[in-house]
């Protein structure tokens, strides 16, 4: 099997590596740069709860809360806890933790200085040059596909001729990471209107008594100076504990969000992910998050593909599923930026407007609403119909959604929780109250499990068998079908186990061609 070529190693081209990896697919990772991961403090990155579970982050803080406030007025405080709070990392922590991750993988390299100039396609596969030391000849590589993950000014992008359009600089901020005692130990802050002149100010804990500051700016003002980027540190911690605390400056810069789609994310064999396919980053929402969600729905998709598991049909879903999404992100910003970034009209007049606003910044920070939420492929080419599997189950999740994080046995007795097992097989999950009592050994062979574990063994794809307590709105004997990066299928009731292997088909892309005809 050829490799996957991957070009850049920032944290999507490092998932997506680790992904395939976990797939049983080799991959080169072409690094442009030395290898060395640049330790900027203040650069970092929110991660949604099932994100950071699939990415498998080590470190970063969970928030105990996230506080908003306007003036000197409380607004509201949303309890958070492990299942609901992102996870919040320096990018270079979770960078150096995934290439560490990679170095002791055998199905992955990762290729330094190694910058991309050119790439041809063909039937069977991708070839990609790269530029070596100066004066020297560079080098071919050979894969069976190529995605580009380098980032906004993507070489990929451009040699595929794909356009990138969009607006540019939609917010900016001014940032610095301190350490430094603030009154809410471990919750984060949303303040409007900060007493002394801010108009809006993010403070998100780190770990090690660290917090990261973001001052909202005007578009298109002036350079942030030294002094005045001290200035601004002063005064809001002034603002906020009566008279500046001490503290440590650790790291500054100007983040800069812009809106931006690519027109295809797929031509032929190679393909687009993280800021490569889009930008966004205003009102909260999160960049790295959303590339990690690129990787894993497109690895699994891959790794069938490759294994002649399913059709190319398969593949065509990942710009259906993950564009419309990022697209559908964009459109709630487009929407939103007008209201909580207006700066008059007669929306601010309206009685709770100011509520409002603060309700929005908060979905898009907390992984919430149309800013923030996991997104749905529930109109997805993947997505098995009522003609294809007859009598599925409502549950509490839709189909396309994000399965929730629920205790799950596996059928070697091992218990954990359902996230942990995502980034693999298929996976069958049926409702069976009280067999948490039993020996593994006893409800192994009682009720429906010998006949599911039967129809799994004869599935077109690798799939996995497991067994909750219980599911939010699923009734006892319910099996859920959930797709490798943890997005619903279908519930189908467990004894109707002749409507799970059509509904493989669906998920697998078998049904709008041949599996046999797969690309190799």
């Amino acid at each position: 099997m050829d490799p996957v070529i991957v070009v850049g190693a920032g944290p999507v081209g490092l998932a997506l590596a680790l992904a395939l990896a976990r797939h049983g697919v080799p991959s080169v990772v072409l690094d442009g740069g030395d290898g060395e991961v640049e330790q900027r403090t203040a650069r970092t990155c929110v991660l949604r709860p099932d994100t950071a579970a699939y990415a498998a982050t080590l470190g970063g803080a969970r928030w105990a809360a996230w506080r908003t406030e306007r003036r000197r007025q409380p607004v509201r405080r949303v309890e958070l806890d492990a299942l609901t709070s992102p996870v919040h990392i320096q990018q270079y922590a979770l960078e150096r933790g995934m290439r560490a991750a990679l170095e002791r993988e055998p199905l992955a390299e990762i290729v330094t200085g190694a910058r991309l100039d050119e790439l041809e396609q063909d039937e069977r596969g991708v070839s990609a040059h790269t530029r070596g030391a100066p004066g020297s000849a560079g080098a071919w590589w050979r894969g069976s596909y190529l995605v580009g993950c380098d980032g906004a000014r993507s070489t990929v992008r451009k040699l595929l001729g794909i356009r990138f359009p969009g607006r540019t600089s939609v917010e900016r901020h001014a940032v610095a990471a301190l350490r430094v005692e603030l009154p809410w130990d471990g919750e984060a802050l949303l303040h409007r209107d900060v007493p002394g002149g801010e108009s809006e100010v993010v403070a998100r804990p780190l770990p090690n008594g660290v917090w990261r500051l973001d001052w909202l700016l005007p578009p298109r003002g002036d350079l942030v100076t030294p002094d005045a980027l001290l200035a601004r540190i002063r005064d809001t911690l002034a603002a906020w504990c009566e008279e500046a605390p001490p503290y440590e400056l650790l790291d500054t810069g100007v983040h800069i969000a812009h809106q931006r789609l690519a027109r295809h994310w797929r031509s032929d064999r190679a393909f687009l992910a993280g800021d490569a396919a889009h930008l966004l980053g205003a009102l909260g929402t999160q960049p790295v998050d959303e590339g990690l969600r690129d990787a894993a729905n497109l690895a699994w998709k891959l790794a069938l593909c490759l294994r002649g598991q399913a059709s190319g049909e398969l593949l065509d879903s990942y710009e259906a599923e993950r564009r419309g999404a990022v697209g559908a992100r964009l459109r709630a910003l487009d929407q939103a930026l007008p209201l909580v970034r207006g700066g008059g009209g007669l929306r601010t007049l309206l009685s709770g407007a100011s509520r409002g606003h603060l309700e929005l910044l908060t979905d898009g920070h907390l992984g919430r609403g149309p800013l923030g939420a996991a997104p749905c492929y529930g109109h997805s080419p993947l997505a098995p119909g009522q003609d294809t599997v007859p009598g599925a189950l409502t549950v509490g999740t839709e189909p396309g959604s994000p399965v929730p994080d629920v205790p799950v046995t596996a059928l070697d007795g091992t218990r954990g929780r359902l996230w942990e097992r995502l980034g693999g097989e298929l996976l069958v999950l049926l409702v069976a109250p009280g067999t948490h009592v039993w020996d593994s050994r006893h409800w192994l062979s009682a009720g429906l499990m010998p006949e599911l574990a039967a129809v799994l063994e004869r599935l077109p794809v690798p799939a996995e068998l497991l067994v909750a307590e219980g599911y939010p709105g699923a009734i006892a004997h319910t099996a859920l079908v959930i797709r490798p990066d943890g997005h619903l299928v279908t519930a189908l009731p467990g004894a109707r186990t002749g409507e799970l292997r059509a509904c493989v088909e669906a998920v697998r892309g078998a049904l709008a061609g041949d599996a046999d005809a797969a690309d190799p």
